[in-house]
This record gives structure tokens, C-alpha cells and sequence, in this order.
């Protein structure tokens, strides 16, 4: 590689070339301004931004933190990864993310959720794997579809190019071919950011990842050593007799290097820290040193994993590692908002039904998390209860008579609607609090037109084709759509909101944007018989209806956008936070009473039940 003029100082022009031609980068012109110290740009090659509020410094370059997963797969890489990207984003650096998932199909959108949670949707429309949502929520930013490279995605292009005759009539192979446009995707990820995690999905060893880590290889040959950091997350179990083992990390390593790559750092997941002659031996078998070992152990709730990692100080090694720890802000000028925020303490319990059909946890893994943010803001645990919907149909009203407040979340298929009416139902006539989305949303304006409108057969078009009622009918535009994948209404829309309704106190604006994910609307001809209705449509979307509420009711909110995709810890959605308060102010279980309940001998604790 040869570099020109790194300087930081002065007006000074930073070239990178490799030293095979292949990879030119044209960074900036770097003006000294005692008013605005900016950076001018000599080019747009990598389509990096030049706006002064994105904190990115182009004199740095990018740097990659390459991270794989050894032994089992659901180890936790992601949250390690995103962990340490947030401490760098509080030490002032511009970080991004990229998730790598080796599976031929081109997004997640068609995707059972009983195989791979939750489909969480991008600004962009985006459909991707859950993984995402965890980087968009640690990191506190947006992303795109192109943080999301799967097979189905680099091969349909790579074909795609071939069938147009881009190749010239060269033979299409795995290498270069696919690995080139891995690399690709990867480096345009990452323009415009100091620092990039890209996140390879699965175990090293696995046949559909081979591609992935080959490309790795050569990225890693094309740029600068102290550019590229490769970190291995792997299982470090206990024996019987209490020892932690190492094997298995000494196998997993054994498989990395096989491939042609070497960690530079090991992070050993583990029931509880890493003895320290477990990390010695895991540095001496796997060829690195010591101190580039680091524990990620168990901890009571994945917000925390930022603050092991930062006493673990695997985010001060990365600094060091990429000679940037002179560029980093002081220790006592970093952001602590993190930290005060999941160490908050709390000061009484509230309980949520979570009526769904899905009994996998991850499967409303951002439902989970934004009520944890309200919880947060507002200083409660909030116990989640699941409640599965086909339980619900014959009207069991006694699974929802010990909770404060109930969410009926989105989903498809005819399975389990008949129950989320139901407990729509309950908390409507119960004065429970209640929050329903997109199917939730819609199975609130079927239930009302069913035993308030008196339409006996009111049911949505997609669960049922022949009803006289279709409160709810496919999108006009989704008439001639044949295929599955991509093709719902996706993506950040804004709605306008009424002023003097629930909805503007919870936004505290006329508009929002929020994510949508979905093929049916509330029917047009039906407008005029909610009209003089308590049921308001208070925001909407041109002639689409996008909130609902319940005028007369302590919390009544339905919503055809999914806000649990844009809420953040320190930023929690309006609708969750307004639930939660709702069950606060109403919730009869607090800390105070439960203790005093048991004589002040049990602590609250957060718990999900299923």
C-alpha cells in the first residue's frame, strides 16, 4: 500500500492505492479554519459525505472490524459486535454496521419468524434479519438495504450482470466473481464512516459462509494491516467439575485459520467472566496475545453488554489496535447517556399482555425492546406476558384479568385472529390500555364494526375473501402483485395527525414517520360509518387511515406503521411510552406495594413469561 501525505494539518491530499491497482481511494482535502475546521472533497469516488454534522473524518479512513462466530450459532456476536460499536460512537467516532447473512434468499421478508424471529424493516423498506434492528438500536442510526448482503442478494446480481453481457463472455465463478461483489458492497457500507463492524452470520465451518470468508481474506490482503480487525466470538463452556474448557475455541480458531484468516482478538462467551488462566491458555493455543482475549459474559439484560465490554476494555484495545486512541475523546468527555440509562433504577412493575400467535420470543423481538425503552423513560419493569391467540378465540377473558395492558402485535394468516379480536374486545370494553399494530391495528376496527357497528360478519378481506363486511380490503395497488418478497407497502411513510387527539399529545406534532410493513388498509366504504363514532381515525395518510383511537377511553391506540421499528433506548416510541405511562398511572402493582405484599422480602425483578 502506499499512502501520501497522511497530515491532518494544512492543505493536504490523502491517496490510498493498493499495491495490485485494484482499490483507490481518494479521500479529502483537510482545511485548517479556526472558525470551522471542515473537510473539503477532492472527490465523490466513494460517495462519502461531506456535511459538517456527521462527525466523520475522512483523514482517518475507514477502518473494519470483521467479526465471526465459532462453535454454536445464537452466541450473541451481534449484540458483542454492536456493543463495541457504540462505546466507539461515545469515544466520537462515526461507526456503522453490516450484517452478512449466508442464505440464498434475497431479503428477509418471506421468512418464517418461527426460524429467524422477526422480520424488521428498514427505512428504506428494507425487509432484514432482527440482527439489524439490534445495530440500529445500539448505534442510535438509520440504515439501508445495503447493510444487508445475502447469497440470494450478491447472486441475482452477479447473474443479472451476466445475462446483460457485463462479463464479456468471461466464465462466472464463485471467485472472482462473487467474492468481488461481496468486497463490493462491503466498501460501500462503509463509505463515509470511520469505523465499519461487518457481522458474518452463522459458524465459521458452515458451507453456505465460505464464499463470505474468502472474501474477507482478500479484502483483508487488499488494505492496510492496521485497517482491518478480525474478531472471533466462540463458546467457552464449563465442565461438570466447574473448569471452563477451551477446546471447543481451540477448534473453532483451528477452522478460521484454515480458511486463511487470523483473529486478532478472541471474545469468549461464558456463564461468567474468563479466569485468567483461561485466557492465557486461549492466547497461547490460538497465537495471540493475552490481552486480546476478552469475556462477554452473562448479564440480566443485553443493554448492559456495552458496559461489560467497556470494563473488559475490549473497546480501548480496538483504539489502540487502529492507532486511533489519540483521536478518541477524553475518557470524562465520552458520552455516558448509555450508561445512565440502563442503570436506572426502578421503582415499581407494570404487566403486558403480549396476545400473538407466534410463540417464539424473537419473533416481536423490537416489541420487547421498545417496551423495555418506556420502561426506562419512565423508571418500571415491565413483565411481558404472552397470551398465545388461538387460546383467546372462545373468549377466555381470564388470561387478561391479572395485566395492566395489552398489545395485540402484526402478523399473517387466518391463525390466531379470532383470538387477538377477542382480546381487543377485553380491553376495550375493560378500560384496559391497549396498543394494536398494523394486524393489531386492523383486527381493532373489525372487532368495533362487529359489536359496536353491529356488523356481525365484519372480517378483513385477507382472512376472509366472501365477507359481506370487508372492513378491511387489499391496497389498490396490490390487486396485480403476484409475487411475494418486496412487494407490501414498505418502509417510512408520514402520516398527518389531527391536533386535539391522543395521537398529537403522543408525538406533540401534526405528522410522524414510521415503518410500514403491509398489503391491507381500512376499506374506503366504510369511512362514513365510523365517522360519528368514539373510534377516531386520527392520523392518516392521504386517503389511507393510519391511527386509531378510543375517545372516553383511558388508552386506545391502534396503528397501521410499526413504531417498535424506530424506537431507541433514551428515545422510546410515543405509543409504547404512552402505554406504558397509561399502566403506570393506572397499575395497581408497584415496588412499593409488592413489598410491602411480602413484608419487604422479594425484590422486583423484570421477567418475560411465556
Amino acid at each position: 500500500m502506499q499512502a501520501v501525505d497522511q497530515s491532518r494539518e494544512g492543505k493536504r491530499a490523502v491517496i490510498v492505492e493498493s499495491d495490485r491497482g485494484r482499490y483507490r481511494r481518494m479521500v479529502a482535502t483537510v482545511v485548517s479554519d479556526p472558525l470551522r475546521n471542515r473537510f473539503q472533497p477532492l472527490t465523490r469516488t466513494l460517495g462519502m459525505p461531506t456535511e459538517p454534522d456527521t462527525h466523520y473524518d475522512p483523514s482517518l479512513g475507514n477502518k473494519f472490524i470483521f467479526v465471526t462466530g465459532g462453535v454454536m450459532s445464537g452466541l450473541g456476536k451481534g449484540i458483542t459486535a454492536a456493543s463495541t460499536g457504540r462505546l466507539l460512537k461515545n469515544a466520537g467516532f462515526d461507526v456503522t454496521a453490516v450484517k452478512i447473512d449466508p442464505y440464498l434468499n434475497v431479503d428477509a421478508g418471506t421468512m418464517n419468524p418461527y426460524q429467524h424471529g422477526e422480520v424488521y424493516v428498514l427505512e428504506d423498506g428494507g425487509e432484514v434479519d432482527l440482527d439489524l434492528g439490534n445495530y440500529e438500536r445500539f448505534l442510535d442510526v438509520d440504515m439501508t438495504s445495503d447493510h444487508n448482503i445475502t447469497t440470494g442478494k450478491t447472486y441475482k446480481h452477479v447473474i443479472e450482470k451476466e445475462r446483460a453481457g457485463d462479463y464479456l463472455g468471461k466464465t462466472v465463478q464463485i471467485i472472482p466473481h462473487i467474492t468481488d461483489d461481496i468486497k463490493r458492497r462491503i466498501r460501500e457500507a462503509a463509505a463515509g464512516h470511520d469505523v465499519c463492524i461487518v457481522e458474518v452470520g452463522g459458524t465459521v465451518g458452515d458451507i453456505e459462509g465460505m464464499p463470505y470468508l474468502e472474501a474477507l481474506r482478500q479484502f483483508a490482503h487488499e488494505e492496510d494491516e492496521e485497517d482491518i480487525l478480525f474478531t472471533h466470538v466462540t463458546l467457552v463452556p464449563y465442565s461438570k467439575n466447574g473448569e471452563q474448557k477451551t477446546k471447543p475455541t481451540q477448534h473453532s480458531v483451528k477452522e478460521v485459520r484454515s480458511i486463511g484468516l487470523q483473529p486478532d482478538v478472541i471474545v469468549g462467551r461464558c456463564e461468567d467472566k474468563l479466569d485468567p488462566e483461561t485466557k492465557e491458555k486461549i492466547a497461547l493455543f490460538c497465537d495471540i496475545p493475552t490481552d486480546a482475549v476478552f469475556s462477554n459474559p452473562d448479564v440480566e439484560d443485553v443493554y448492559h453488554v456495552p458496559l461489560m465490554v467497556e470494563d473488559e476494555g475490549l473497546d480501548q484495545y480496538v483504539l489502540e489496535r487502529f492507532g486511533l486512541a489519540d483521536e478518541a475523546l477524553p475518557e470524562g468527555e465520552r458520552a455516558n447517556e448509555w450508561r445512565d440509562i440502563v442503570t436506572t433504577e426502578k421503582s415499581g412493575t407494570v404487566d403486558i399482555a403480549l396476545v400473538g400467535k407466534y410463540d417464539l420470543e424473537d419473533a416481536y423481538m423490537s416489541i420487547h425492546e421498545s417496551l423495555k425503552h418506556a420502561g426506562f423513560e419512565l423508571g418500571v419493569d415491565v413483565n411481558v406476558h404472552w397470551v398465545h391467540a388461538d387460546g383467546m378465540a372462545d373468549g377466555y377473558d381470564d388470561q387478561l384479568e391479572d395485566v395492566d395492558g395489552v398489545i395485540v402485535p402484526g402478523g399473517f394468516g387466518m391463525r390466531g385472529t379470532e383470538g387477538k379480536i377477542e382480546a381487543v374486545r377485553y380491553a376495550r370494553e375493560n378500560d384496559v390500555p391497549f396498543l394494536g399494530l398494523c394486524l393489531g391495528f386492523q383486527m381493532a376496527v373489525v372487532e368495533y364494526a362487529r359489536n359496536v357497528l353491529g356488523l356481525e360478519d365484519a372480517h378483513s378481506a385477507e382472512m376472509d375473501e366472501d365477507t359481506p363486511n370487508p372492513v378491511i380490503d387489499i391496497l389498490p395497488e396490490q390487486y396485480e402483485v403476484e409475487d411475494m418478497g418486496g412487494t407490501m407497502r414498505l418502509g417510512e411513510h408520514t402520516t398527518v395527525i389531527e391536533p386535539e387527539t391522543l395521537a398529537y399529545d403522543l408525538y406533540g406534532d401534526t405528522s410522524c414517520s414510521e415503518r410500514h410493513r403491509h398489503r391491507y388498509e381500512v376499506n374506503p366504504e366504510y369511512f362514513e360509518q365510523f365517522a360519528a363514532e368514539p373510534l377516531t381515525f386520527s392520523g392518516t395518510a392521504g386517503n389511507r387511515m393510519e391511527i386509531l383511537e378510543l375517545e372516553g377511553h383511558p388508552y386506545f391506540l391502534g396503528t397501521q406503521f410499526h413504531p417498535e421499528y424506530t424506537s431507541r433506548p433514551g428515545q422510546p416510541s410515543p405509543p409504547f411510552l404512552g402505554l406504558v405511562e397509561a399502566v403506570t398511572d393506572g397499575s395497581t402493582t408497584s415496588a412499593t406495594d409488592a413489598a410491602t405484599e411480602t413484608d419487604g422480602e422479594t425484590d422486583t425483578e423484570t421477567e418475560v413469561t411465556h
